[in-house]
């Protein structure tokens, strides 16, 4: 019995070596855990913000280039006042669509209410209201929320 005393309180220190060496690789695992998770989140925090940046900067490029051919469409919209010709009228339209797919919304403010943040005041015109646009002189227009270019109207004065 001696014997079987002695080799159980010999293993008593190997299993509690055992436990501690287990014990500290549990602490280890789960450092490394905590690590991977982080690292995974930083990643995709990273890829959220590049393509959010590469969004911003296409979305840019594509305002700065759209404001770039508004006098042309300014310049095909007076001459299709004067000059009736369907290849003109095609040609409006074509680069109306083309405008419109990369996001350009015409202002509408016409018999509205004169909004300083949409419109420009280049005449003022007698009328039965006061503030109301009575005439678009040159066409605004915005692309998502941001205003490319504010529209210049006539506004009505209220005459007495």
């Amino acid at each position: 019995m001696d014997d079987k005393k002695k080799k159980s309180e010999s293993k008593k220190p190997v299993v509690e070596k055992t436990n501690t060496e287990v014990e500290v690789l549990k602490k280890q695992v789960e450092e490394f855990k905590n690590k991977y998770l982080r690292a995974l989140a930083d990643y995709q925090n990273l890829e959220n913000r590049i393509k959010q940046e590469r969004e911003w900067v296409v979305g840019n490029a594509n305002s700065n280039l759209v404001l770039k051919l508004l006098p042309f469409l300014d310049n095909l919209d007076k001459a299709e006042v004067f000059i009736k010709d369907e290849g003109l009228k095609i040609a409006k339209a074509q680069l109306e669509k083309v405008l419109i797919d990369l996001g350009l919304e015409e202002i509408d403010v016409l018999g509205k209410e004169y909004d300083p943040y949409t419109a420009e005041v280049i005449e003022l015109v007698g009328g039965d209201k006061d503030n109301m646009v009575t005439e678009v002189l040159r066409k605004g227009y915005r692309m998502g929320e941001k205003i490319l270019r504010v529209a210049q109207v006539k506004v009505s004065k209220k005459t007495s």
